[in-house]
C-alpha cells in the first residue's frame, strides 16, 4: 500500500532531526512471504520506492518484529531514497513459520532468503545487508558464503560469535542473556502484556539471578518460551561442536565487499566488532569504523543521528555509485573529552606506560623499592560484589559512579596522585595481576575508572576472568587481563584508578566457589609488587571532526 500524506511529513519530520537532506521518493509497503529450504514461509515487508530503476536492495532480517521504532532499522529511510527493502521476521516470530532458535537458525534462511529475492522482478542484482544487534548476527552468517549479488554490509553492534558473548570471560553473561531471553518469551504478548512483563521483569529476574541452578530458577520467569537458555547453560565449554551453528567467525577470513561498522565504547559486542575491523583491515578489506560514547541501546537512540546519516552516504556510495561516503576511514569519539576524530586507521600511534601498585594502595609511574606487601579481599558468593555499569545491556548500562562500589570490603582499589598533563589512553590497557586465592573456584573482575576533582570515580574500561578452577590453592597465578578497548582522555588534575574485585553480579553468574553444592567464599590476596598495569598512551593527537 502507498504511504500516506500524514506518513509523508512523519518522514520528513525525522528527516530534519537525523540531519538528512530530505526524502527523494514516496514507496509502498506490501506483505510478502518467503519460502525456506524445508518448506517454512517467512512473513516480511516489501517497501518498494516509486522509482522506475531503484539504487539497489537492502536486505533486514530480524526477530523483534517489524514495527521498529528506528527509521534507519526498519528501512524505511531507505525506501524513501530510491531503495528496495525487505524487512523480514526470522523464523518462528512475528508471523514467520517454524520454530525460534535464536542464532542457530539463520545462516541457511539468510541464504534461501537471498534465493528468493533473485527471482523478484524488481531485484536488479545489488544487494546490501544491515542491521544492528541480532539483525547484525544474521548478517554475520549470510556473509560466511557472500552471495554473488552482495555489494557492502553495514553493520551495527553486534557479534560475529555468541558463544564468546556468552561463555567468554569463563562466567556466564547472566544478567543480558537472561534478560535478553526473558524479553523474546514476552515480546509477542501485546502490548498491554509487554508492558506488565517489562513492569515485573526486576521482581521477576530476581529470582532467576540468585538462584541455582540457574537454568531451574529461570524457569518462573521464562515460563518455558525459552528453551534456549537452558541448552547455552548445559554447554559450558568453548570446545564443544555444539556451538558451532552460534559461530560465524568464518566470515572474517573470506567477506571482500565493503563493510561499515558502527560501534560504541559501552557496548556489549565492542570487543567483538574491534575484532571484525582489525580482521577485514588486516587482509585489505574496505572497511570503515565509527565508534561513539553508546552503550549497546543508546547506538539506535543518542547514536541516531550519527548513525542514519553515515549509513545513508554508504549505500549511496556502494550501492548507486554515489560520492566518497566519508572523509576518515576510522571516526572516533575520544570520552573524557568529548570530541569525535578522525584516523586513518585504529588504534592510533602509541606507546606502552606502566604504572605499578605500590604500597598504601597506590598507582604510580615510578619503579617499586623492595617489597610492596599484599593487599587482600574476601568474597562471599552469599552477598557477592554487584555490577555497576559496563558494557552491558540489562540494567545497569554504561559510565556509572563507582563510589560506592569501591567503598564495600570485597573491592580494593589503586589510585594515582592527580595527573600533571592529560593522558589519553587508545586501545586495550593490560593489567599483569599476580594473585592467590585459597579457593580455586574463583573469579578476578578489574576496572579503570577516571576520578574527578570532586572524587566521582566513572568506569572506562574493565574485564572478568573466571580461574582455572584445576589450579591448587594457595598457588601464585601470573594473569594477564586485557581490557576492554577505549579511547579516553584522563584529564590533567584527574586520577587514574584501578579496581580489584571477585566478581561483577549480575552482570556475570557468581562463581559459587563450589561445584554446585552449596556457596563457598574465596580469599584473594594480590601481590602489589608482582602486578602491573600498561596503558596504550597516545604519542600524537588525531584530527578533530567538527
Amino acid at each position: 500500500m502507498a504511504i500516506s500524506r500524514r506518513q509523508r511529513l512523519a518522514s520528513a519530520a525525522v528527516s530534519r532531526m537525523l540531519g538528512l537532506t530530505p526524502a527523494t521518493h514516496g514507496y509502498r509497503t506490501e506483505p510478502v512471504r518467503t519460502p525456506m529450504r524445508d518448506g517454512v514461509r517467512l512473513l516480511g515487508d516489501h517497501l518498494a520506492p516509486d522509482v522506475a530503476e531503484s539504487k539497489g536492495t537492502v536486505l533486514i532480517r530480524t526477530p523483534y518484529g517489524r514495527n521498529l521504532p528506528n527509521p534507519v532499522m526498519d528501512g524505511r529511510i531507505f525506501a524513501a531514497r530510491g531503495y528496495h527493502v525487505l524487512l523480514q521476521s526470522v523464523r518462528g516470530t512475528f508471523g514467520s513459520e517454524g520454530v525460534f532458535r535464536p542464532m542457530a537458525q539463520e545462516a541457511e534462511d539468510g541464504q534461501d532468503t537471498v534465493a528468493w529475492l533473485r527471482e523478484q522482478p524488481w531485484f536488479n542484482g545489488k544487494l546490501a545487508t544491515l542491521g544492528a544487534s541480532y539483525l547484525a548476527w544474521s548478517q554475520w552468517t549470510l556473509l560466511q558464503d557472500p552471495p554473488p549479488e552482495l555489494r557492502t554490509a553495514v553493520i551495527y553492534v553486534g557479534p560475529h560469535d555468541f558463544r564468546e558473548a556468552v561463555f567468554g570471560t569463563g562466567a556466564f553473561t547472566l544478567g543480558d542473556f537472561l534478560g535478553w531471553s526473558y524479553q523474546i518469551a514476552h515480546q509477542e504478548d501485546g502490548l498491554r502484556g509487554r508492558l506488565l512483563s517489562m513492569a515485573a521483569s526486576k521482581r521477576r529476574l530476581r529470582p532467576a539471578h540468585e538462584g541455582l541452578p540457574l537454568a531451574d530458577a529461570a524457569e518462573a520467569a521464562l515460563l518455558g518460551r525459552a528453551p534456549w537458555y537452558r541448552e547455552w547453560l548445559a554447554h559450558p565449554d568453548g570446545e564443544d561442536p555444539w556451538w558451532t551453528p552460534y559461530r560465524a567467525g568464518a566470515a572474517l577470513a573470506g567477506l571482500d565487499v565493503p563493510v561499515l561498522l558502527i560501534g560504541g565504547w559501552q557496548d556489549l559486542f565492542l570487543d567483538q566488532t574491534m575484532i571484525q575491523y582489525e580482521a577485514l583491515r588486516a587482509r585489505g578489506v574496505d572497511v570503515a569504523l565509527t565508534v561513539g560514547p553508546w552503550t549497546h541501546l543508546q547506538a539506535g537512540l543518542q547514536g541516531g543521528g550519527v548513525l542514519t546519516r553515515e549509513s545513508v552516504a554508504w549505500l549511496d556510495q556502494h550501492l548507486a555509485d554515489g560520492p566518497a561516503a566519508r572523509k576518515s576511514p576510522v571516526r572516533a569519539f575520544r570520552t573524557g573529552e568529548r570530541a569525535w576524530h578522525g584516523m586513518p586507521e585504529w588504534p592510533p600511534p602509541t606507546e606502552p606506560v606502566t604504572f605499578h601498585l605500590r604500597a598504601g594502595r597506590r598507582l604510580t609511574t615510578s619503579e617499586p623499592e623492595g617489597s610492596e606487601g599484599v593487599a587482600e579481599f574476601r568474597y562471599d558468593p552469599a552477598d557477592p560484589t554487584p555490577s555497576v555499569g559496563g558494557r552491558t545491556l540489562i540494567g545497569s548500562m554504561g559510565v556509572k559512579d563507582n563510589r560506592a562500589l569501591e567503598a564495600r570490603r570485597d573491592v580494593l582499589t589503586f589510585t594515582t596522585d592527580p595527573l600533571p598533563t592529560a593522558v589519553d589512553v587508545s586501545g586495550h590497557p593490560v593489567l599483569e595481576l599476580t594473585v592467590t586465592v585459597d579457593n580455586p573456584r574463583a573469579d578476578v573482575f578489574v576496572r579503570l575508572c577516571d576520578v574527578d576533582g570532586r572524587g566521582h570515580s566513572r568506569n572506562f574500561a574493565d574485564q572478568n576472568r573466571r580461574l582455572d578452577a584445576t589450579l591448587p590453592a594457595g598457588e601464585p597465578q601470573r594473569l594477564t587481563l586485557t581490557l576492554d578497548p577505549c579511547f579516553h582522555r584522563l584529564a590533567a588534575g584527574h586520577r587514574l584508578r584501578l579496581q580489584i574485585s571477585g566478581g561483577a553480579f549480575p552482570r556475570f553468574d557468581r562463581n559459587p566457589g563450589t561445584d554446585g553444592a552449596g556457596l563457598a567464599a574465596s580469599r584473594h590476596t594480590v601481590d602489589v609488587a608482582g602486578s602491573r598495569l600498561i596503558l596504550p598512551v597516545a604519542v600524537a593527537p588525531p584530527s578533530t571532526i567538527r
